[in-house]
């Protein structure tokens, strides 16, 4: 099995990216590219007080992605080993989207469209898809004192529109893994499940497989 080059592991808080980006990254001997967002000095507050800090946790978050993804990805040579990264580019559009009032999001397009760069696009996109109780228990485990405060809407309205925005992808093939509560780093055959999924034939635009209980069937929303 081969995964394609570049690949994007995507997802609400919680729900797993980095730790499925660690897994392949290992298994199939690829770069990895994680997330800086622990120096995020705005990040406590924005969870306690998100409209007052809304603006600055992501202008931090967007400055942050672009130079790492510029140092990670200006190099075509890089992907001859191949890549997994735990995050888009346009995630800093999408929680902007979701967090700003309308006037500070007039202001961040103008500001992220002079950063846009043409990254290299991804070979393929996988979404973790996970319900709100699921993604709740796995921020209570792994205990990060500033991620607690995180409400219930607020990670509804994340889902929503890393929903909206891959249902507009059409040239890139994006897979959506369903996975409940399951957890693929201690199911074996969970994981190779997805990676058969992975490294299969993936067509381009959105594509929803449901993998409670390793059944695979279409999703609904």
């Amino acid at each position: 099995m081969t995964l394609p080059s570049y690949v994007v592991i995507e997802g609400n808080i919680g729900a797993g990216k980095t730790t499925l980006a660690r897994m392949l990254a290992e298994r199939f001997n690829h770069r990895l590219v994680l997330e800086e967002f622990s120096d995020n000095p705005f990040l406590p507050l924005f969870y306690r007080e998100p409209e007052r800090y809304a603006f600055p946790v992501e202008l931090f978050f967007m400055a942050e992605r672009h130079k790492q993804l510029q140092a990670e990805l200006s190099n075509p040579e890089l992907f001859s080993q191949g890549t997994v990264a735990d995050y888009l580019f346009i995630k800093t559009m999408l929680f902007a989207r979701n967090s700003l009032n309308e006037q500070e999001f007039r202001l961040f397009t103008r500001l992220f469209r002079a950063l846009d760069v043409a990254f290299p696009k991804p070979d393929l996109i996988v979404y973790l898809h996970r319900p709100v109780e699921a993604l709740q228990a796995n921020i209570r485990r792994r205990g990060r004192e500033y991620e607690q405060d995180i409400g219930d809407a607020y990670l509804k309205s994340v889902q929503q529109v890393y929903l909206d925005y891959l249902r507009t992808v059409k040239e890139t093939p994006v897979l959506l893994f369903e996975l409940g509560e399951e957890n693929f780093a201690e199911d074996e055959l969970l994981f190779e499940r997805i990676i058969a999924a992975m490294t299969g034939t993936v067509k381009r635009g959105l594509q929803t497989l449901e993998l409670h209980s390793l059944r695979s069937s279409p999703m609904r929303f």
